[in-house]
């Protein structure tokens, strides 16, 4: 099922309505969606790279007000709507064990890292912000740094390297981005509890 919503994603790319679908994937990647807009950045990208920076403000905008429904589906709908969603993806027990363990500095780290790595996953993230009650203007700030970090940095390798760093972007730069998130909440764990 994974490989055909891949597939089906990656064909929405080559399309007239492409910029709309962009938006679209990106606005229900942070609520709801698995496959990340990542998916339609590159090859749009890469088929008109004097685009570049409008695509990643497409996938900036719409990623952040889809986690702002995250995160109301979070703060108003966690039984109806949330509980669903997390529970038809399989990851109900790790928001469990995230919300039951969670400071608000905590969710703030996760935002960061989710947003720049998926680690964990963006839509577990803004509806956990959601149910923690993160102030929302807080929330829309750390979603704005941190997708927009990701989709105009992906636009600038793209625009600058062109194809040959397509390869390096979808096997590698994942990987680099979750060690550095991975270092981020690390880092937080330790002053966490050298300060407590």
């Amino acid at each position: 099922m994974l490989r055909r919503l891949y597939d089906w994603t990656m064909s929405l790319a080559g399309r007239p309505s492409a910029e709309i679908w962009l938006a679209v994937i990106a606005f229900v990647e942070s609520s709801v969606f698995l496959v990340p807009a990542d998916v339609m950045l590159l090859p749009m990208t890469l088929a008109k790279p004097n685009r570049a920076y409008r695509y990643a403000l497409i996938a900036t905008v719409a990623s952040v007000l889809g986690g702002i429904a995250g995160w109301a589906i979070g703060y108003y709908a966690f039984e109806t709507v949330a509980k669903p969603i997390l529970e038809f993806y399989g990851k109900l027990d790790a928001f469990d064990k995230l919300r039951n363990g969670i400071t608000y500095e905590a969710v703030v780290l996760l935002l960061v890292t989710s947003g720049l790595a998926h680690l964990p996953p963006i839509k577990v993230v803004t509806i956990l912000s959601g149910v923690a009650n993160i102030n929302l203007g807080l929330f829309i700030i750390s979603a704005i740094i941190a997708r927009g970090a990701r989709f105009f940095f992906l636009a600038w390798l793209l625009q600058r390297y062109g194809e040959p760093i397509r390869h390096f972007i979808e096997k590698r730069l994942g990987l680099i981005a979750a060690a550095v998130a991975a270092v981020l909440i690390l880092l937080y764990l330790i002053l966490h509890y050298l300060t407590h």
